[in-house]
């Protein structure tokens, strides 16, 4: 038969853990990492990125510019991109790179697919010294994989800026908006591209 003092000890036990998960959720379930990345309509980068396992959410926004508080009618210096939170644990950083590259046209720097201009050029945005050393060594393989010379991939990457998010309706689109935003990927030839590019 079980004690008095063994059925408090347990219960002290659960209410502990209880308060550590309730307090320190992020630290109890996993590290989170964040990774800014621009490649041409934030609606699809973030689409093509949030779905991925270990991902915890992908965010539209601006980066890259000085311009504060930019808006989607004046985001004049920045890109569009998405801000990846993710759990190190289950999606490397690298391994994020790996579907970042697949999700992109590596060989247009004046824009993707349909969409032209400075905000959508490609462009990863690194924070830390391993960080940019995982993106230029990413750039390398693909340079490999795709048996091209390192000078023909126009995927810049840079030190990460203010990450400024985009406007509510821009944030989950292609879910708020299924009919809309397939019409528009569609139309803008990304899936075919990227066909194209990567087989």
């Amino acid at each position: 038969m079980i004690t008095m003092n063994k059925i408090l000890r347990r219960l002290l036990v659960i209410c502990l853990l209880l308060q550590i998960v309730i307090v320190y959720p992020l630290q109890v379930i996993a590290e989170t990492e964040e990774a800014i990345f621009a490649g041409g309509c934030f609606w699809c980068l973030e689409h093509d990125l949030e779905k991925l396992n270990g991902v915890f959410s992908a965010e539209s926004g601006y980066s890259g510019g000085d311009l504060a508080n930019p808006t989607y009618e004046n985001h004049r210096g920045h890109q569009e991109v998405v801000k990846v939170s993710f759990d190190s644990d289950s999606i490397s950083y690298k391994d994020l790179l790996k579907q970042y590259w697949l999700n992109i046209d590596p060989f247009d720097s004046k824009g993707q697919f349909c969409d032209r201009g400075d905000s959508y050029k490609p462009v990863i945005f690194t924070s830390n010294q391993e960080q940019d050393r995982d993106a230029k060594e990413s750039q390398k393989n693909i340079s490999v994989l795709l048996n091209v010379p390192l000078d023909l991939l126009k995927v810049d990457i840079n030190d990460s800026k203010v990450f400024w998010k985009a406007e509510d309706y821009h944030q989950n689109f292609a879910v708020k908006n299924p009919l809309k935003y397939n019409f528009y990927r569609k139309s803008c030839g990304r899936d075919n591209r990227l066909k194209k590019v990567w087989g």
